[in-house]
């Protein structure tokens, strides 16, 4: 689909639009970034994207259309740094409309601003940043985005509600588009390519999955607690596999395995390659995934779509998207995890039942849909059409 120039005013040249995209190569933020830009660049053929990419981001995206061209931006994340240079760039490159992908606008914005927010968890859980300065620049920062983008794309409702509950404001410029995930989570593997992954992964079945990075509202120390304890309720096979980056804190992580007799049922396999996931995620008999927060949740529904049944939080958007689709448990209460595994463990038909009620649910969750959203989005801002109330 190729949006007309028609659709964004009769006399309207090509407008120029550049998108931050210097988190390409994370997790969460980088996904959400690197799956818009290609379907952007499927939808539209005739407006010019200038891509802000840091140095180590230069040739992430390949095969995109002519009218996509990338600039490297050398200036750091949620620094001062950034807050100039990218007032800069917006200035020497004409833009006609920017959109921030996090929270962050520049300290200068020259032209129409769209801002996404994908949570709030450095203000609701203060605890969790490495000081003080750091809760005052998101709040400073988040607030500024409310108060001068045209429009804020947030990736649930949930997030939404956080942003108009914390900062008591009105929602009507606050638009939720949901994430998607991956087309290659939704394609079956063989048995013998899914073998083939095992082996070179060093994996063998059956196994429970967790997919997470170290930062504590990731809540990885309870999932250990409670796999440790549904053994005592239920003996099972399963190990459990741990993917992520582990830095600073896997020494942590094996210490309290240790202690609670796990031995070698806990496998820390680390950063994997993205294309292994579908693979990673298909192998597993059980995902457990009961975070403290999550703005969206991506890989609840990954593991949806790869068929694997799903134990997550009733919190925050987890609830938002998984509610009648996974087994739903308190992050907080242990002994309530252990028990929701061993049910999995144990009843076939409920097993089968969120396999089958997952990939359902992950039917809702494309990134083609929330690229043309965002498209009309665009399209509203630069024509100057008022918010819905």
């Amino acid at each position: 689909m190729t949006v007309p120039l028609a659709a964004f005013g009769n006399d309207a040249l090509p407008y120029t639009i550049a998108i931050d995209a210097r988190k390409l190569r994370d997790f969460g933020i980088g996904t959400y970034v690197r799956n818009l830009i290609r379907e952007l660049g499927r939808l539209d053929e005739e407006n010019r994207y200038l891509l802000l990419v840091g140095p180590r981001g230069q040739g992430t995206l390949r095969r995109l259309p002519e009218n996509f061209r990338q600039v490297v931006v050398r200036s750091p994340v949620y620094s001062v740094r950034e807050l100039i240079r990218l007032s800069w760039e917006l200035l020497r490159l004409r833009v006609d409309l920017y959109h921030a992908t996090h929270y962050v606008l520049p300290a200068l914005v020259p032209c129409k601003a769209v801002v996404t927010i994908h949570d709030i968890i450095h203000l609701l859980y203060p605890e969790f940043l490495p000081n003080r300065v750091a809760f005052l620049y998101a709040q400073r920062m988040i607030r500024r985005s409310l108060q001068r983008g045209q429009r804020i794309i947030t990736v649930s409702r949930n997030t939404k509600d956080d942003l108009t509950g914390y900062f008591r404001m009105e929602g009507e410029k606050i638009q939720v588009v949901y994430n998607g995930i991956e087309d290659s989570f939704r394609e079956r593997l063989s048995g013998e390519d899914l073998d083939r992954w095992m082996k070179n992964l060093g994996l063998e079945r059956p196994y429970f999955l967790f997919v997470g990075n170290p930062k504590p509202h990731k809540n990885l120390d309870n999932v250990v607690k409670a796999y440790a304890r549904a053994l005592k309720l239920h003996e099972f096979p399963h190990r459990l596999v741990c993917v992520g980056d582990r830095d600073g804190v896997e020494f942590k992580i094996r210490q309290r395995a240790r202690q609670a007799g796990l031995g070698e049922r806990l496998l820390i396999l680390g950063h994997v390659a993205q294309e292994a996931l579908p693979a990673i995620y298909q192998g597993a008999s059980l995902f457990l995934y009961p975070t403290l927060y999550e703005g969206f949740g991506l890989p609840v529904v990954e593991a949806m779509a790869s068929c694997v049944p799903v134990i997550t939080s009733n919190t925050s958007a987890l609830k938002e998207i998984a509610a009648g689709y996974a087994h739903l448990v308190n992050p907080l209460d242990v002994e309530g995890i252990a028990q929701a595994i061993v049910q999995c463990v144990t009843d076939k038909e409920h097993r089968e039942s969120l396999c089958k009620l997952g990939q359902r649910r992950s039917q809702d969750f494309r990134w083609s849909v929330a690229a043309e959203k965002t498209l009309a989005i665009y399209r509203e801002v630069l024509d100057g059409t008022p918010p819905e109330s």
